[in-house]
């Protein structure tokens, strides 16, 4: 198969970010979205970022083109036309399983199904389809269009033929794919979330202020930004789901969430996207 067409689910930040890298990078694209605004803001956000991409000379004119002929709609009617369907909804179990039903059964025969999702099972994922051999993982990074990894995870069913092309399709994107196995977060989420985890643990403990936890990840051991602020920018509610996942499915107390971060997502401080968090915005 030779991937052409691309049917995005979800127009949020990761789909609206997936689907202009998808049409700079060549590829006919559509990204849906059940809610209108969401569509709206979407067009506007890829509008900006790609004429800012191609005042910098990051992109051509051609490219910036293609980007602004994205469709955007509000249902999955012309689905069948598209070689490659990527979900990129939210990081909820129930949510992903009825759109996977619904991808599965109006996509067309050979159609590719990938999922964005950051800790969910991709062989559970694949479970609910009747087509569990062409279903697959990939975790985009946050911002889609400047991050060059792409994690991709097969299930237990998915072919090596589906995987590679998906390994094509990643490096026609201009990413680094690297191939990981279907194990509780991965690999980005098993070591990064309990990073994060343990800097909650730290703030809890009063072992240090958030602005000095994250400086000392920063300047001491070279990471572009600090542990918490980069919780505020994934959302907390999101840190806090793949550490349950962790606990829950790997059974081990390493895993268990810091109250803190329980705390904070309760009382509605998710980060960057709530106005507070570690942080105000």
């Amino acid at each position: 198969m030779t991937i052409k067409n691309i049917f995005i689910v979800g127009a949020g930040t990761m789909g609206n970010g997936i689907a202009q890298t998808a049409a700079v990078s060549g590829y006919k694209v559509t990204c849906m979205d059940v809610d209108p605004g969401a569509l709206e803001k979407a067009e506007a956000v890829i509008g900006k970022s790609t004429t800012k991409l191609l005042s910098k000379g990051r992109i051509s004119e051609a490219q910036k083109s293609a980007a602004d002929a994205i469709k955007f709609v509000e249902n999955m009617d012309t689905i069948a036309e598209s070689d490659l369907v990527i979900e990129a909804a939210t990081e909820n179990p129930e949510l992903k399983f009825k759109i996977f039903k619904e991808m599965d059964e109006k996509a067309r025969e050979g159609a590719i199904l990938a999922t964005n999702t950051s800790s969910i099972s991709i062989t559970k994922i694949a479970a609910v389809t009747a087509r569990p051999e062409k279903v697959i993982g990939m975790h985009f990074m946050n911002p889609v269009p400047l991050m060059k990894l792409v994690e991709v995870i097969r299930g237990i069913a998915t072919t090596d033929e589906v995987t590679e092309e998906i390994v094509t399709v990643c490096e026609v994107m201009g990413k680094t794919p690297v191939e990981a196995n279907d194990s509780p977060g991965f690999i980005s989420n098993r070591l990064l979330c309990p990073m994060i985890n343990e800097a909650v643990f730290a703030l809890q403990e009063d072992v240090g202020t958030p602005e000095a936890i994250d400086q000392v990840m920063k300047l001491g051991m070279n990471h572009p930004m600090g542990p918490l602020f980069l919780a505020d920018l994934i959302g907390l509610d999101v840190v806090l789901f793949v550490m349950e996942v962790l606990q829950r499915d790997l059974g081990e107390d390493k895993y268990r969430p810091a109250y803190l971060l329980r705390k904070m997502v309760d009382a509605g401080y998710l980060g960057r996207k709530a106005g507070r968090g570690f942080y105000k915005y």
